[in-house]
């Protein structure tokens, strides 16, 4: 009985011992509650309100593959912001508008696995979110106050929530970006956030609305503009949205626009009078030298590298190398076989009657000898 005992308090504690390992919840509780901030965790909105309290600038780069991304996550950048931009610098595009939401779910996917610093935004594309359910004249429609202005706009936004769930679950980020603007578009926002995800509004130029705008054209460079960008954002944050981006419009707008919020505006072409900064990845480095690029690389975007031409560069060099035969040499021919195995693997060849592959793999194993003694000579 002593000995039936003791087995089944091992078996006990060993069934204990599992179940805490195959659990994730800490032991003695049932929800371990917060955990403390550490460098190598995500960024979170409470630590972007932080900074902004503080008068910290914000950085937010855009990125589209995993390389990008491990490249933001490795420079401590704040936001990382999967754009709708990839239609012109990915895709190649001449404006936002051609791309979906199947592919910039792609982008968001790859996005999340190279980025696990920064907080994660992804674009809802165009034609992904505009489209209402609801009638005017229904009891669900409300009458939408934008600055001065009164319109009627809608509740019933089940396309825009259901995109921006689905850049959350399926592409894993954190966050979505919607372009502002329009009543209808505000009201998206606010059924987005109200559908518990966070937004970042954006006013000024809005890509895809270049229709409407009459191509890639600066905002508020008169009264009537001008006012419009800071009520259209006033309006954004009323919404909900944590914080608007701010494109192409003119210093004072840009300042006017800071002053009047109490969420962090990131500016993009709108002066340094903003709570934080974003360009497009392919633009700051610099990357993209050829004549479609350089007619979409916009003139307010510094390049902090000439990253095109070393890569322009380094293919040419590749090529002439390859041509010239020089390429691979025997640094780059790492795997071998033993004289006793080429000898063997010869013979198995010519009695399949392969004399001629026999003695290119005779002549191949020779090879790199002989152009390690003449490295070695000419040292």
């Amino acid at each position: 009985m002593a000995f039936l005992h003791k087995l089944s308090k091992a078996s006990s504690l060993a069934g204990a011992s599992l179940i805490r390992r195959l659990s994730n919840v800490p032991e003695n509780t049932v929800y371990g509650g917060p955990k403390p901030q550490t460098p190598n965790q995500r960024v979170t909105l409470n630590q972007l309100r932080q900074k902004y309290k503080k008068g910290e600038p914000i950085t937010m780069v855009t990125a589209y593959d995993y390389p990008s991304a491990v490249h933001l996550d490795t420079a401590g950048i704040d936001i990382c912001l999967v754009g709708d931009s990839a239609s012109m610098v990915v895709h190649g595009h001449d404006t936002t508008l051609p791309i979906t939401l199947d592919e910039m779910l792609v982008h968001c996917r790859a996005v999340a696995r190279g980025a696990k610093r920064p907080l994660l935004v992804g674009d809802l594309p165009f034609g992904t979110y505009e489209t209402s359910t609801c009638q005017v004249g229904q009891n669900y429609c409300i009458m939408f106050v934008v600055g001065r202005r009164n319109s009627t706009a809608c509740l019933d936004y089940e396309q825009a929530v259901d995109t921006a769930v689905r850049i959350l679950k399926e592409g894993g980020m954190d966050a979505i970006k919607l372009e502002g603007g329009s009543p209808s578009r505000i009201t998206a926002a606010k059924a987005i956030v109200e559908a518990g995800i966070a937004a970042i509004g954006h006013v000024g130029l809005t890509p895809q609305a270049i229709s409407v705008l009459g191509g890639f054209r600066a905002q508020g460079k008169n009264v009537a503009s001008a006012v419009k960008v800071v009520e259209t954002a006033m309006a954004l944050q009323e919404a909900g949205c944590f914080s608007v981006v701010l494109e192409c419009v003119p210093a004072p707008v840009a300042a006017a626009a800071t002053s009047a919020l109490q969420i962090p505006t990131i500016g993009i072409g709108a002066g340094t009078f903003c709570s934080g900064q974003v360009l497009v990845y392919h633009d700051l480095l610099g990357m993209l030298q050829h004549p479609h690029h350089a007619k979409v690389t916009p003139k307010f975007c510094k390049q902090f590298a000439r990253v095109g031409d070393v890569i322009n560069k380094a293919l040419l060099e590749y090529k002439e190398e390859v041509t010239n035969g020089s390429f691979p040499g025997p640094s780059h021919t790492p795997y071998k076989m033993n004289p006793k195995d080429v000898n063997g693997f010869s013979k198995e060849l010519q009695r399949l009657g392969l004399d001629d592959a026999a003695s290119a793999a005779n002549e191949a194993a020779v090879e790199p000898e002989k152009m390690n003694m003449v490295n070695t000579g000419s040292n």
